[in-house]
């Protein structure tokens, strides 16, 4: 088993020779065959990756009452795929705070399917903000707040596995009127 063959006695120099660029190219073949094989499964996965779902978060705006007493928008960004088994957790940070656990967003309202946030379309939900944050400023403690958004989803195709996306911060934007909860600007 681990000996090498001899080349015969009567074979030439020349056909050796041959024979084993006949070797070598075979091999080479292979080689190009797997590495575009790999490619192509690579380039494939980069693709499904890309076309996935990605949620953008909107604010409603803060009519009257508590900051943290808004309603969020969630948009599917993708025209191919919807959410499925879609959960949505929110947290707050502010300075001179313990950090707060995520807690589950409340009242989520997904138009259509019940377990899907479909292409395109945007789904409606509350943050349960704890009691400390109402405090009796809680305008102060709002503009110096910070608001992050954590999703958890199938991926689409493959949905034994979930995706989890992570956005923000998100702070209150009182130079809009009414103001709003908006992205954080240079980050």
């Amino acid at each position: 088993m681990g000996r090498r063959q001899q080349p015969p006695a009567d074979q030439t120099l020349e056909e050796g020779l041959v024979e084993m660029a006949t070797i070598g190219a075979r091999s080479f073949l292979w080689l190009v065959l797997v590495a575009t094989a790999l490619a192509a499964v690579a380039g494939a996965a980069v693709i499904a990756w890309s076309l996935r779902p990605v949620p953008v978060y909107l604010s409603e705006r803060i009519k009257a009452g508590s900051p943290f007493a808004v309603e969020f928008w969630m948009e599917s960004s993708t025209s191919w795929f919807a959410m499925s088994h879609l959960s949505i957790s929110c947290s707050v940070r502010y300075p001179c705070a313990p950090e707060l656990p995520p807690t589950p967003a409340t009242d989520l309202q997904l138009p259509g399917n019940p377990i899907a946030l479909g292409p395109r379309e945007m789904a409606v939900f509350k943050c349960p903000f704890p009691a400390p944050l109402r405090a009796t400023d809680e305008i102060d403690v709002a503009r110096r707040a910070e608001i992050y958004f954590r999703s958890e989803y199938d991926l689409p195709v493959l949905g034994w596995f979930r995706v989890s996306d992570d956005r923000g911060p998100f702070v209150l934007n009182t130079r809009l009127l009414p103001p709003r909860w908006t992205g954080k600007s240079g980050r």
